[in-house]
């Protein structure tokens, strides 16, 4: 891709990195949060609560994805991803004050909601500006800078908490690269050429190659999405409790244990940023599908070890894990391109996100409540046996549906 169109992607991109600093925001202080004495949580309850809570945030960030695709094809991205920064740094300062549980869930809710606009407004703008052969890398950027964010959020709470700061100072400090990016954001897409998707909408060609669609394998893909989204959900809100007991503690004997459970959540997850850079260099239009296959396959047995490990072992089987797991994301969102028309991409793309995140958002209620490690663990590898399954469903099904540049009319629907 020319330099133009590069750093327009890098600059989506930081905001996709933001987006998921404020999507497991709440994992990585969950265990200050409902033993904080002010809430008056049963000790009992905590771990019940910490994913109702997890729930109450990753629920709206999956179903108002859909209402934020439809609004894109309204009122156009741009907009929205400005919207989305002040929201979440408004909804990170209620975190802050919060002074009972219920604000508590009031906050996790709103924060929730501003998020879900990200994905359906950023992707959607980025595959507007990129083409069938260079869309997968661009993706494949997004995916290793959200990666990033997804790692610098338990480092940003290590380095916070480590400070002494409470949990609610470490949602004030969340407050201000929000408002920062939406001030650069503006200033620099208002002297982008990049049409929003109204306009595209309107320009272009009836018989466009990238109009065409195959909404049965849509459908199927965000099952895969859905499934997928549990996993992730599940495993991600309670990474730093799983890797608190580690027997790493002895190495580390100045940083407190809070601290060091989010330092080793984050170095796992920044091992994301590979698979998400393999994902998308790997990919060519017409092996997605089995890429996204083996991703999830090989992810499986990695997340069954999860319920069995102790000790070092945690380290070593989530590590495996992040990279192999996180391929998926680039793949997933260059097929939706690839079979839903441009003129419906973000309304598409709001609702893959939508079941995607608000399937997901079970996830953590579903591992709050499981406290049989083998049988959590064992139910989340099935998911994903299940969602390779249907990928290699998909590429049967898709084997004459290949690029749009090279398709022909009578493979599509």
């Amino acid at each position: 891709m020319n330099s133009s169109t590069l750093r327009l992607v890098l600059l989506i991109s930081c905001a996709h990195a933001l987006v998921h600093v404020y999507e497991h925001s709440f994992a990585c202080v969950e265990q200050l949060v409902v033993s904080d004495a002010s809430f008056d949580i049963l000790a009992s309850n905590e771990t019940r609560v910490s994913g109702t809570l997890g729930n109450s945030l990753r629920l709206p960030f999956g179903i108002f994805a859909l209402l934020a695709g439809w609004l894109g094809d309204r009122f156009g991205s741009k907009r929205l991803l400005i919207v989305y920064l002040v929201g979440c740094s408004a909804a990170a300062a209620l975190a802050w004050y919060s002074p009972t549980l219920a604000i508590m869930y009031v906050s996790m809710f709103l924060l929730g909601s501003f998020a879900s606009i990200y994905h359906p407004a950023g992707v959607s703008l980025i595959s507007y500006c990129t083409t069938p052969e260079n869309r997968p890398m661009a993706l494949g950027y997004h995916g290793i800078l959200g990666s990033l964010g997804i790692a610098a959020g338990p480092f940003l709470a290590g380095l916070i908490l480590s400070t002494g700061a409470t949990w609610q100072q470490y949602y004030l400090v969340l407050t201000v690269p929000g408002l920062l990016l939406a001030i650069g954001l503006y200033l620099r897409l208002s002297h982008e050429h990049i049409y929003d998707q109204s306009v595209k909408q309107n320009n272009s060609a009836g018989d466009s190659l990238e109009d065409k669609s195959h909404w049965a394998s849509f459908v199927a893909l965000i099952v895969i999405g859905s499934l997928a989204g549990f996993v992730y959900a599940a495993i991600l809100n309670f990474l730093p409790r799983y890797l608190d007991n580690t027997g790493l503690g002895g190495y580390f004997p100045n940083t407190s244990q809070e601290s060091l459970r989010n330092y080793l959540a984050g170095s796992v997850l920044l091992l994301g940023m590979i698979g998400q850079y393999m994902g998308g260099r790997l990919a060519r239009p017409n092996t997605l599908e089995p890429l996204l296959a083996l991703a999830l396959f090989l992810a499986a047995p990695l997340v069954f070890w999860m319920g069995f490990a102790e000790g070092h072992a945690k380290i070593i089987v989530t590590s495996l894990f992040s990279p192999i797991f996180f391929m998926n994301q680039p793949l997933i969102n260059t097929l939706i391109a690839k079979y839903v028309p441009r003129k419906h991409r973000s309304l598409c793309y709001g609702l893959s996100f939508t079941l995607g995140f608000g399937v997901g958002s079970f996830g953590p209620t579903f591992a709050g409540f499981t406290s049989n490690g083998v049988l959590k663990f064992g139910v989340l590898a099935s998911l994903l046996c299940i969602s390779s399954a249907i990928s290699l469903f998909l590429w049967q099904f898709n084997s004459t549906f290949s690029d749009p540049s090279t398709r022909s009319k009578d493979a599509v629907e």
